[in-house]
């Protein structure tokens, strides 16, 4: 059954890809680069302030641009065989009182701008909740999480269908919730929606497994849910 813990086989060295990580200044997407970078990845590290990104390595360019900004994301796709998508929004006003329409209005520019560039391989990290994931979530849970998440994931709902809907090799991820954990590389990669649940997974995990989707097609034009 393919919703287990895995430990996947490390990374194919072998003609390795350069990578766009939109997002990368923090959280899963620092976690992300971090991973890619390890991985022997040359990495190009999008952020609206990029130059505040901490990490310093040969095969990481740090590229400042505004994913809601056609010209900065045709640019950032120069060069580029993979780009991962993930973007983020901190809990604060534009979270609860929204409207947030940052995940939507970046991938209508993202997607054909990758079309026109001819870059085919999209992991848009999205997460537990988003799309049809969305009725896995235990009754208790769904009033805090229409609460505190219901705007920024009702955007991720558009940005899941446009992604979808689109002709890209592409895989959405859906991690639960998010932990500071080390990467231990056992995780459940849930991707029979009869399985979907809530849990924990660390970032570094997170990070694991999009590296992995790099030459893996198994879970293309699929959405799994990531969790312990």
């Amino acid at each position: 059954m393919q919703d287990s813990a895995s430990v996947a086989q490390p990374a194919d060295r072998h003609e390795m890809s350069k990578v766009l990580i939109i997002g990368a200044s923090k959280g899963i997407g620092l976690e992300t680069t971090k991973a890619f970078l390890a991985s022997g990845f040359s990495v190009r590290a999008m952020a609206r302030r990029a130059n505040r990104i901490s990490l310093t390595h040969q095969n990481l360019e740090k590229w400042s641009g505004d994913a809601r900004e056609a010209e900065d994301i045709a640019s950032a796709l120069d060069g580029i065989d993979t780009v991962v998508q993930a973007l983020g929004i901190a809990v604060g006003p534009e979270m609860l009182l929204g409207p947030v329409r940052m995940f939507s209005e970046s991938t209508r520019i993202l997607i054909p701008a990758m079309q026109c560039k001819g870059v085919r391989r999209l992991i848009c990290i999205t997460g537990f909740g988003a799309g049809d994931s969305r009725r896995s979530i235990r009754c208790l849970q769904r009033i805090p999480f229409r609460i505190l998440l219901g705007r920024a994931y009702a955007d991720k709902d558009i940005q899941e269908r446009l992604v979808r809907e689109s002709e890209l090799d592409w895989v959405i991820v859906r991690p639960g919730i998010l932990t500071n954990g080390r990467g231990t590389g056992f995780y459940r990669i849930l991707d029979d929606p009869k399985h979907w649940q809530n849990g924990l997974i660390s970032r570094a995990d997170v990070a694991d497994f999009v590296v992995r989707q790099i030459k893996d097609d198994t879970y293309v034009g699929k959405a799994p849910v990531l969790i312990y």
